[in-house]
């Protein structure tokens, strides 16, 4: 169900992104030196904190930056590549940062957490993909569509599963065992 009201918003998004009233050159300009200063005045914010927190904190501004460029681009030249390219800009920082805050762990749990990240991050650039092909004008948009779907689906599943493989790898013995086996029966491997 998320999936589908992610899909639909995307392309709902793409359709009025087209119909969007684009920004002047002036306004883009201003709105670029806008990103850039407030990357700068939250980039200063992290000069306080340490260790990881700052690397987390400086992830997060430049993840800000990027996204918000991304939208920015979006405004100025409305299109489904732009509107696409802030999806995926939006999943690739979450990526980042999500592998940040992970350096704070150690061990399997530091390995599942970006296992859980990296299966985050292959399912929104996934979704990604469909909803491109469901905006795609050509004549063979709906086995485009089919295909996108059927791929994003292997290619999410296999990200789960091996985040739940390395979930197993906290468990010894039976129970890891058990646990690998369940895993595989759930994800289709």
């Amino acid at each position: 169900m998320k999936t589908r009201l992610l899909m639909l918003s995307v392309a709902m998004s793409c359709i009025f992104a087209g119909n969007a009233i684009a920004l002047t050159k002036a306004e883009y300009d201003t709105q670029q030196k806008q990103i850039s200063a407030d990357y700068k005045v939250n980039r200063d914010k992290c000069g306080s904190l340490q260790a990881n927190a700052k690397d987390v904190c400086v992830s997060e501004a430049k993840g800000a930056e990027k996204v918000a460029k991304a939208e920015l681009e979006a405004q100025y030249k409305p299109s489904a590549k732009h509107t696409r390219d802030v999806v995926m800009t939006k999943a690739d920082t979450a990526y980042d940062t999500a592998k940040e805050k992970c350096d704070d762990l150690a061990g399997n749990a530091k390995d599942v957490c970006v296992k859980d990240a990296k299966a985050a991050h292959v399912k929104a650039r996934e979704e990604a993909k469909v909803s491109k092909a469901a905006t795609d004008g050509s004549v063979s948009r709906t086995a485009n569509v089919n295909d996108a779907k059927k791929e994003a689906r292997s290619e999410t599943r296999e990200a789960e599963y091996k985040a739940a493989r390395e979930r197993c790898d906290s468990l010894a013995g039976n129970a890891r065992d058990t646990c690998q086996a369940q895993a595989k029966s759930r994800f289709g491997m």
